[in-house]
């Protein structure tokens, strides 16, 4: 403090700041940061980091999305805050390391010679003993017999006294506190280096932006694309087959920013192998290197864990995905106003169809040529990946006759079903659903291939499945065109003909016109066609036969009548779908186990086909695939820093844990009551052991013993 004619005057700035740098390099200060930095690590490692807001809110609810965006926690390793609790770790580690090395290595270098021969005798481990030789004579064997075993010895003559005899071993353990924390520094420059806070400021001080539109790589503006020489940097680039890139996409909370390439990869051949499950086994990349200042060409093979390096950037193959492959679809209409047609579409892409007065955008979004699934829990047809698209419980008289999905616990069977296509179906709203869809029919367990059509509402659910039963020519046609009969009413008439003329008692005519007159009320209720006479609210299918029969017939005679009903309308369909086939030029079914297993698949299918919420299903026809590897580029500096910093970590950690730092004293003064010399040895160790406690002993034995040629 200073003192001045205007009174007391104290300064406290300095105060101040040494009170900061005191909390700052303490203990306590970098365990609070390091907690911080575990949190939030595991808050990264659990919650998926850089997906869309949609998917969290999707996820989580749209409260809780705007929370993770706020506080960033679906970017946390590039968090502002996230950099700043590094940056003040580094500091803090920094200042402790910077206020403990002086002392630990003046330490190393004192051997406490001049500690008082009394002091001693306060020691837990010590001994004492009289030596038959001069005290000189005994201090220079001892001090031999500890250097000889990798002590450092210092001897402190004291006139009229005796000597004193101080060593050190271990002083590495010291060393090990410097190299840990060092290495606490490295790591964190080096995440600091490797982060995003040199890209992030470029954006704040170098005129760089982050793009949030669309469109060309190429028609993008100089302000939002980062210089080759960028020195740091990680993102990732698409290459399809035969195509090459030179630019790289760095995603950032709000958008992206494009990193330039001082080379183009050029994407040779694309390699995938899958296991048994469908999993990639391997997956590879064949690619030359253009260099865009030399136009060298270096070819190179990029492979998981195996990757590239040119120019101090690594290339690693990250995934594969699509690169453009070209497909041909055809409708398949699922709605009575809806017309088939065809249309041809690249993965994506998007083509405009319509739906009657509306305009629907087709989303070509997944080609896979490959799909493995679980066959061991299917019954009746019925998928493990989702449940059926109806959505609706049938009766149990329905369900046994005709064959309607239950699920049981059966083991995996794994199998694979083919290509599908996978689109969406996006209305004027911008709602969409997603579909997916197999190429070629697929024998589910019960004998009758099905084609499936899957749809789901939202990205997290699981698909659900559409199953369209295969005619004898493997296609989707005979189902077809059953339903386009059962639409028509002529046809409908014919078939109930058919089946009065089959079934009813000639000999009972009034018998004959009851059955008709059942008979075309069921078919109708199927068909949809007397949706409002029934009172039913359904349009169609089982379901509104359901619901007629709950709305019209008494609980007690449910069961009974159901099982006349399901009956008459079995018999009435399969005549419906003989009609169909004379139709077009095709011979009847016969009425055998293989007729009546696809009646019975086209039923439920026709049943379903009322709640698919589209009208129409769109069938790949024929694609040709171009396959794109997904790499990401990395130039990071702060690669080695971390290298060195894990180096030393492990050797502090190792000098910390595995080294013990020992001291030795041992007073030798003339013995005032023989002739020889009194001996006090007194033992120090950081960590208290058994082995300590045994080399105290094995010390105690060889130095205050006779002389002897072995060192300790």
């Amino acid at each position: 403090m200073s003192v001045s004619t205007h009174g007391l005057r104290v300064r406290r700035g300095p105060h101040v700041v040494r009170a900061a740098v005191e909390l700052m390099s303490s203990m306590r200060f970098a365990i609070a940061l390091l907690t911080v930095i575990c949190i939030a690590s595991i808050i990264g490692t659990v919650l998926k980091q850089h997906e869309p807001i949609n998917n969290y809110v999707n996820q989580f609810g749209p409260f809780w999305a705007e929370v993770f965006r706020a506080a960033r926690l679906d970017s946390i390793y590039s968090a502002w805050w996230f950099l700043l609790i590094l940056a003040f770790l580094v500091i803090s580690t920094s200042l402790c390391i910077a206020r403990n090395t002086p002392h630990i290595f003046k330490d190393l270098r004192t051997l406490k010679e001049g500690i008082r021969a009394q002091s001693l005798k306060a020691f837990g481990q010590r001994a004492e003993t009289v030596l038959d030789e001069s005290p000189d004579a005994a201090a220079n064997r001892i001090g031999q017999l500890l250097a000889g075993g990798g002590w450092k010895v210092k001897l402190q003559h004291r006139d009229g006294d005796g000597w004193m005899v101080a060593a050190r071993a271990g002083g590495a353990h010291k060393l090990g506190y410097i190299a840990a924390h060092s290495a606490i520094v490295l790591v964190c420059l080096g995440g600091l280096l490797d982060g995003d806070l040199i890209v992030r400021a470029q954006t704040w001080f170098n005129g760089k932006s982050v793009y949030t539109g669309g469109g060309l790589i190429a028609d993008v503006a100089p302000r939002h694309r980062l210089s080759p020489s960028n020195p740091t940097f990680r993102g990732n680039i698409l290459v399809p087959e035969g195509g090459q890139g030179s630019v790289a996409i760095l995603n950032q909370a709000d958008g992206v920013l494009l990193q330039d390439l001082p080379f183009s990869i050029e994407l040779k051949k694309f390699i995938v192998d899958y296991y048994s499950t469908g999993m990639p086994k391997l997956f590879a990349s064949e690619v030359v290197l253009h260099d865009r200042e030399t136009g060298a060409q270096v070819p190179a093979r990029i492979e998981v864990n195996h990757p590239a390096s040119y120019k101090g950037i690594e290339i690693y193959q990250s995934s594969f995905d699509d690169g453009g492959s070209s497909v041909k679809l055809k409708a398949v209409p699922m709605a009575a106003a809806a017309k088939p047609f065809e249309v041809e579409g690249i993965i994506g892409n998007s083509s405009e169809i319509t739906n009657g007065t509306d305009r629907l955008t087709l989303e070509y979004t997944a080609l896979r040529v490959i799909n493995v699934e679980n066959f061991g829990e299917s019954a009746g047809g019925a998928m493990t990946s989702g449940a059926d698209v109806r959505k609706v419980d049938l009766t149990s008289g329905i369900e046994s006759r005709l064959g309607a999905a239950n699920k049981t616990n059966k083991p995996k069977v794994l199998r694979n079903i083919g290509p599908s296509i996978g689109y969406k179906l996006r209305d004027a709203a911008g709602q969409a659903r997603e579909y997916q869809n197999y190429m070629v029919p697929v024998d589910t367990g019960d004998g009758q291939p099905v084609f499936l059509l899957g749809m789901r509402e939202r990205p997290e659910e699981p698909f659900r499945y559409l199953r369209v039963p295969a005619d004898d020519q493997g296609s989707m046609d005979g189902f077809v065109r059953m339903r386009a009969a059962l639409a028509d009413a002529d046809t409908r008439t014919r078939a109930i003909e058919r089946y009065i003329a089959r079934a009813a008692d000639s000999k009972r005519p009034e018998l004959a016109e009851q059955l008709r007159i059942s008979a075309g009320r069921a078919l109708a209720l199927f068909a949809g066609t007397e949706r409002a006479k029934a009172d039913a609210v359904s349009a169609g299918g089982w379901q509104a036969i359901a619901e007629f029969m709950e709305a019209n017939v008494p609980e007690a005679d449910r069961e009974r009548a159901g099982a006349v009903l399901v009956r008459i309308l079995n018999d009435v369909l399969f005549e419906v779908l003989n009609l169909s086939r004379e139709k077009a030029g095709m011979a009847a079914l016969p009425a055998d186990e293989k007729s009546q297993a696809f009646l019975t698949q086209a039923v439920l299918a026709i049943s379903d086909a009322y709640f698919y919420p589209a009208p129409v299903a769109m069938m790949m026809t024929d694609f040709k695939q171009v396959q794109a590897s997904v790499f990401q580029v990395a130039r990071a500096p702060g690669k080695n820093v971390v290298y060195l910093g894990c180096l030393l970590l492990i050797v502090g950690i190792f000098a910390m844990l595995y080294v013990r730092e020992r001291r030795l004293w041992v007073w030798l003064a003339k013995d005032a009551s023989a002739s020889g010399t009194a001996a006090t040895m007194a033992f120090s160790v950081n960590r208290k052991t058994i082995d300590s406690d045994r080399e105290f002993e094995r010390l105690k034995d060889k130095l205050l013993a006779s002389r002897k040629d072995t060192a300790p």
